[in-house]
């Protein structure tokens, strides 16, 4: 198949829209893969045949040629445009197995879901494909104008929001040897000396199987002392919850039911506490664990 199209250039559908040709596209420019104005919006075979990239339109699945339509009868897969490309961007060497995999879990398989009618829709949640939806004009069959108006709008949005959701799982990765050393330790629980997001590795390592019960680390000016989940899953579990009386209590009234001077907070759902120093809340682990022995 011979294509003269312009480097750097996508190609879609004109009219309303849908999260996963915008989804799309935001994951082909948050890796660099083609550039904003570069961006066309058409039904017209000759303008789109010299578009890079074209995604759901066409009616043709090809992604040696860059053309990721799922709508023909030909395709029977589960995916939408949003999910052909990011297969795509692991094929061709873009993104590991691993981030796409991220990826795919953190929004993807939504988007797929949602625009091949799977997805079921539950009263009173609004998940990312309903907000992209809910930028397309609120008149039905509004000027063109208005439409790509409208279009790069959730396109903006969708950007800022992988841009920051790869930067933060970009982030979370880099923290992944100190937890590491850490988790080394096999102690029942893990002292960081700065505030870093740790679960999500914690758990990617092995979490579940370790004996861990707690985390202590700063948080702004005070410490916190967080009981560990079970798994990632239950998030509001804790394996050892604190004391039931600290539930619920500020300041000087924990204070005087604990007995710690540097006691700030316990959460009513006794799985996080803050203290005013590292040492305080060390005194309040040992606290707990010579209440369970």
């Amino acid at each position: 198949m011979d294509r003269d199209f312009i480097p750097r250039s996508f190609g879609t559908h004109d009219g309303s829209f849908h999260a996963d040709e915008v989804t799309a596209c935001a994951l082909l420019l948050l890796f660099d893969l083609i550039d904003e104005d570069k961006i066309v919006r058409t039904r017209v075979p000759d303008e789109l045949k010299r578009c890079e990239y074209i995604c759901d339109v066409g009616g043709v699945y090809d992604p040696n040629y860059n053309l990721f339509d799922h709508h023909q009868v030909e395709y029977q897969g589960p995916l939408s445009s949003a999910g052909m490309i990011l297969l795509h961007l692991e094929t061709t060497g873009k993104i590991t197995h691993k981030e796409k995999v991220f990826l795919d879990r953190a929004v993807i398989i939504g988007v797929d879901a949602h625009d091949n009618g799977r997805e079921l829709h539950d009263v009173g949640v609004a998940t990312y494909s309903h907000i992209i939806s809910n930028y397309n004009t609120i008149v039905h069959d509004d000027n063109p104008k208005e439409q790509d108006t409208a279009f790069f709008e959730a396109l903006a949005f969708a950007r800022t929001y992988f841009e920051k959701m790869w930067k933060r799982y970009q982030y979370i990765q880099s923290c992944r040897q100190v937890v590491s050393e850490k988790m080394s330790e096999q102690k029942e629980y893990l002292i960081f000396e700065e505030n870093i997001p740790w679960m999500e590795i914690f758990f990617e390592m092995g979490g579940e199987q370790h004996p861990a019960k707690f985390v202590i680390m700063p948080s702004g000016h005070h410490w916190k002392l967080r009981g560990i989940p079970p798994s990632l899953r239950e998030k509001m579990k804790v394996r050892m919850p604190m004391p039931l009386e600290w539930a619920g209590h500020l300041e000087g009234d924990l204070q005087k039911i604990c007995g710690i001077k540097g006691a700030v907070f316990c959460h009513k759902g006794r799985f996080i506490s803050v203290w005013e120093t590292r040492a305080d809340a060390l005194k309040a682990l040992d606290m707990i664990t010579e209440k369970t022995t």
